[in-house]
């Protein structure tokens, strides 16, 4: 497949008609990052990102009518700072469009969102060993010194609802 030029790029909103490109990356995606083939995950995730009163959003890059890259991203809070930020979920790119500029129109259009919506900040994360993920994203954004930790949910007894709101 011949890839077009990153100056004919455009970014958009995700359309109910991309659903077959957009199933397409997001299965490169989750391939990407060694995540086990559930088109389940796929299928839910697609409701999400077409539901207008869902959280999740997508944006879509395309040239010459080829979708080549996606981002899927939602606000959330930040109780420190009293903001709202935008947090990019799931970035991806055709690996024949890589380097021509994708990413970077992907992220650009999101840190306008941002702005438009009076958002503080625009976030995200990679694995430590996405070295080329990182050569970008170091030109857009600041690394930041925080760690990620993910928790696996512990079976839950019944509850009264208090058990949430205690001291911290």
């Amino acid at each position: 497949m011949t890839m077009p030029r990153a100056s004919s790029l455009a970014v958009r909103p995700l359309a109910r008609t991309d659903e077959d490109r957009w199933r397409q990356l997001f299965r490169g995606y989750r391939d990407f990052y060694l995540l086990q083939e559930d088109e389940s995950v796929v299928s839910t995730t697609w409701g999400w990102l077409i539901a207008p009163a869902h959280e999740c959003n997508a944006l879509v890059a395309e040239a010459d009518g080829q979708i080549l890259g996606i981002a899927h991203y939602r606000a959330f809070p930040r109780p420190s700072t009293g903001t709202v930020g935008i947090w990019l979920d799931d970035l991806f790119t055709d690996p024949d469009a890589r380097g021509r500029g994708v990413a970077r129109a992907l992220i650009e259009r999101l840190t306008r969102i941002a702005g438009a919506e009076e958002r503080s900040v625009v976030r995200w994360i990679t694995a430590n060993d996405n070295e080329q993920a990182q050569a970008l994203y170091d030109q857009l954004a600041v690394r930041t010194n925080w760690v990620t930790y993910d928790a696996a949910p512990a079976a839950e007894q019944a509850w009264d609802g208090e058990q949430h709101h205690g001291a911290h």
